[in-house]
This record gives structure tokens, sequence and C-alpha cells, in this order.
């Protein structure tokens, strides 16, 4: 940014983050102060706009849905996501995690159109995990532009408002004639126009607007949204529309890997060989005498479920990454089974027969209507099939990659993930810290897929940080470290029975499902797939057939089960 955004003798607070504080609520912006904020020599003004919200009775509250059910819910002031600097530029946060599906770009361009920016004057910045400032982070399950399209469209209509009603006082004119162009408003009746930047200081005294005062743009006025690269409203193309496009493809773009802090340890961990396996013994003589090398320390073995704990193992510090992963590979390990009890033994195949003969015997039943008996006694014919479908790894391009490191009561993080108020959360909890000390900075993601909503990399970091009296520790994954010791796609076997008639109409089906279920990763004996598995396919079977009967087998998990 050209102008650090602070506040002065106030607390922006901010747009409704909870489930109760979003939809339950008449929700009213009201300003909060005015203000400008200065930096350096050639200091540049910039302004934010600052909101807070109204609630209605607790009468009116109603039960809350999407977005606004996650945990801390969504935030559309546009002080927390929008400043204006006096030379025009635009700086507008991104606050989910950018992996490869490009929400860093469009996240912003849904902000820039309603507001009415030039792409080509417009900077992002990544948000540091803080939920209560910017809503929900947990960048999983395709929800950022399901969630987020209403909420950013909001925060850049609220800018454009006080843009327009800043120009309309400057000339003494009515609002109303004042329309906001690319990055300028203009007077309509006499074609006059104020750039952004030429407003940025006088925006800032304008009131935000109550929230039935925002219009957003018909999708006819749209320039970004749904538009072709071609039809953007910009001379200029030099700026790529993928806002990290350029610095992907020559190599600049920074991932957690790539990021070095002063006096830093690399760390490679030697894990246990099966979920739950602890160390009985081992000897570090050798790796000691890898050339970096400077540390060897044993790491607590993960209580079973484990939830996003680190598994445990050996973990060896250098001064490189090499020396670190040859240092590990220099280990002598003897691993003790017994805390892993039957995960020891996981063979897939055998599991799989398993799966199968579970699969031919009843259930527990999650679903019935009508007889399926009957419907199998009455029919002309009939199909049965199994499917079965393996573990599978999430297996991002990037391997998990953190680095922390601790400075007295507050803890620093720097590490690619798509849950990084989990990973505030969890690295406070495990150093004792307050969440609000610990400041966790997101990059890039070279692919997640889920796996990186599971911070266990960043707890290693934390706790190797810890041992090293607050020294930063990057911990590496390799590949191998992911397809051994990551989280996986359940393995499932799907029983399948249908009955027909004479006319070959379905008259009955079965459905038996027997898969690890996810809750086996926070839940002691959960045997059974949770009512959130089975409403993805298998309580909500949408076909209209008179006798239908769904179920599920036990089935233990014996590795970490992910999304």
């Amino acid at each position: 940014m050209n102008s650090k955004v602070t506040h002065d003798n106030h607390q922006a607070s901010e747009l409704a983050n909870g489930a109760e504080s979003t939809m339950n609520q008449d929700l009213m912006l009201a300003n909060v102060s005015r203000r400008r904020f200065m930096q350096g020599a050639a200091a540049a003004s910039a302004f934010v706009l600052a909101a807070r919200f109204t609630p209605a009775s607790a009468e009116e509250k109603k039960p809350a849905y999407g977005a606004a059910a996650m945990p801390n819910g969504w935030a559309d002031n546009p002080d927390v996501f929008i400043s204006i600097a006096t030379d025009g530029t635009v700086t507008l946060i991104n606050h989910r995690g950018e992996m490869g599906q490009g929400i860093r770009t469009s996240i912003i361009m849904v902000m820039a159109d309603e507001m009415g920016a030039d792409w080509q004057q417009v900077k992002v910045e990544q948000a540091i995990a803080n939920e209560e400032k910017y809503g929900n982070q947990n960048t999983d399950g395709s929800r950022s532009m399901r969630h987020w399209f209403e909420p950013m469209r909001r925060a850049g209509a609220g800018a454009r408002y006080m843009l327009e009603q800043a120009a309309a006082k400057q000339w003494n004119v009515p609002a109303a004639e004042c329309k906001t162009d690319v990055h300028k408003i203009v007077h309509q009746p006499s074609g006059r126009s104020l750039s952004f930047g030429e407003l940025a200081e006088a925006a800032a005294d304008i009131a935000v607007p109550q929230r039935s005062q925002l219009t957003l743009k018909k999708p006819g006025e749209w320039r970004y949204i749904m538009q072709k690269p071609e039809q953007f409203p910009a001379a200029n193309k030099k700026q790529p529309l993928a806002i990290d496009g350029m610095d992907i493809v020559t190599g600049k773009a920074q991932y957690a890997a790539d990021v070095y802090w002063e006096d830093m340890l690399y760390a490679a961990i030697a894990r246990p060989p099966s979920y739950g396996s602890a160390v009985k013994s081992f000897d570090d003589s050798a790796a000691l005498k890898v050339p970096g090398v400077v540390k060897v320390i044993e790491m607590p073995t993960a209580s079973q479920p484990s939830a996003f704990a680190p598994l445990g193992g050996v973990a060896v510090l250098a001064e490189n990454t090499w020396a670190a992963i040859k240092g590990r590979n220099a280990l002598q390990i003897k691993w003790d089974d017994v805390p892993a009890g039957a995960n020891a033994a996981y063979d897939s195949v055998k599991y799989r027969k398993y799966l199968e003969q579970t699969a031919e015997q009843p259930g527990q039943v999650v679903h019935k209507k009508g007889s399926i008996n009957r419907a199998r006694k009455g029919a002309e014919q009939g199909l049965t099939v199994n499917y079965y479908a393996p573990h599978m790894s999430q297996a991002p391009m990037e391997p998990m990659a953190a680095i922390v490191r601790i400075n007295g009561d507050k803890a620093d993080v720097w590490t690619s993930v798509q849950n990084p108020q989990a990973a505030r959360d969890g690295v406070a909890g495990r150093l004792g810290l307050k969440p609000e000390d610990v400041t966790v900075q997101c990059g890039l993601m070279g692919g997640g897929f889920g796996r990186k909503a599971k911070p266990d990399y960043v707890f290693e970091a934390a706790d190797l940080s810890k041992a090293m009296g607050g020294r930063p520790v990057l911990v590496q994954w390799t590949r191998e470290d992911d397809l051994q010791n990551g989280f996986f796609h359940t393995v499932a076997l799907e029983h399948m029975s249908a009955w027909m008639d004479g006319d070959g109409k379905v008259t009955g089906w079965l459905h038996r499902s027997v898969s690890p279920s996810i809750s086996s990763l926070f839940a002691p004996n959960a045997e059974h797939l949770s009512p959130p598995e089975l409403a993805q396919g298998v309580r909500n079977m949408p076909f209209n057939i008179p006798a239908v009967q769904l179920e599920t087998g036990a089935a233990p998990g014996h590795v970490r089960i992910g999304w």
C-alpha cells in the first residue's frame, strides 16, 4: 500500500461476522470517525470506509444459512477491504486462500467492478489470519465465490457511494447528478470529473451509507464480472488479468518454501510408519555427523483420534533442507506399534475384502420408504452391483511447508494454508499464547484440495521453534512424506441393488454404503458415516421409487481421513 491504514481513537467494528450478527439482524452502516492517514516524507493520504451494524430486536432473529452459518460468518465492511491513495491506487484485501482456483483475482474483480475501479490501478494485499475482522477464511467446499459474491459487491458499492457523495459536496451539486465512471466520478450535466485519487481525502469525511442506501450494479453495468477480457474498460493492459499470473509463470511467485527468515533452521521429520505408532528408541549419531545438521529432536506421538495434531516422530534440524533430509535418512529408529493397534497391520487389499463382506450383511438403516422385501419378491428382474473406490491422496503440487518463530509472548507464522484461523488458534494453544498474538501470513498455495485445510505441518513448526528457544524453523514435507503420512480420501464400498417390474420400472432400491468416516479423525469409535457424509448422495437419493432402503455398515478408519 502507498499509505499505512491506522485508526485514530476508535475501533472500527466489523460488519456482522457471526451467524447471529449477519442475516439475523436489521443491518445498518454507520459512520465511525473522520480521519486521515499519512506516511513518510512523500506522504500519500488514503481513506478507508468504516462501518458497524446496528442489530434489530432479538425477536426478529432467524436461522442462518450459507456464509452466515460458517464460523465467524461474513463481513462486508469497506473499511476492512478497501483503501484508496491520493495517487489513485486502490488497494483491495483478499481474505481467502489462493491455491490455483483464481480466487485472489475473482474476489478482487467483484469489488473493483462494483466500485468502478480501473483494473490497472488495483493492488491486492493478502489478509492475515483474522476471522473476527475478515469473516470466515476457511477456503474449502468451493464456497469463496458462492459466499462472498454479494458481500464483496456491497463493500465495493459502499466505496462508490462515498466517492460520489464526496464529489457532489465538492461541486455543490445534487449527488444524483454524480455517477461513477472508470476510476473517476463524473458530473453528468457538466461533464466535469474527479479521479478516485483526487477524492480520496474528501471521501474519508463522508458518512458510510446504510445498506438500504446502496445500489448494486445491474448485470448490464458490469465491466469485469462475466465479461470477456477484451471488453475490459482499460486502455492499458499491462497488468495481467490474473493478479498472480505473471509471477507464477515466471517463477517469481512466493510459496512457503521460498521464504527465508534470519537465523532460520530447516526441519525434516521421520514420521511413524503407521497411524499411532510411537518412537521406541532411536540412534541419531550418524545423523549428527551430516554436515549442516544442528539438532535432532524427538516429537510426541499424537493420540488417537488425532484431529489436526502432528503424528510425532523424530525431527532433524539443519542449516538447509538438503542436510535435514540427509540427516533424517541417517536416523536409526525402532518403532513401537502397540499404540497404533490394528492400524499397524492395515492392508488396503485385505481391507477391501472386509468392506465387501460387510456390505453383504444388513447395515444400520438411515432411511426407509416402503418395503424392499415386497419389491424384491414382486420383481420381474433385479440387478446388484458393488462399486469400490480406493484411498486417494490430495497430493498438491506444493508439499506442505510452514515457518514459525517465537518472540516472547508473540509468534509469527508464514505458510500456505487453506484454514489460517485453525492454524492461528492451534499455534496459540500449543504455545500458550493469545490468538491475537499469533500472526499468520498466508502465501500462495501450489494446490490444496483440502489437504492444506489441516494445519498439522504448521503445528510441527511451532513445536520445533519452541524447542529451539523461539528460533525460526521451517518444516518441509517431501512428496514421499505427503503420500505416506498425509490425510487420505476415504476408501469406500457402495453396494447397490435395484428391482424392476415387467416394464423395467424400478420398484425397489437398496444402497448399503460402507466407508470409514471423516468423523474418525475427531471422535473415537466413529465407524459409521456421519449425517453430513450421508447427505452427499446417500440419504438425499432423489429418485421417486416406491421402496427405498439406505444403510451404512461399520468401517473403522486405520489412516487419517481427510476432505
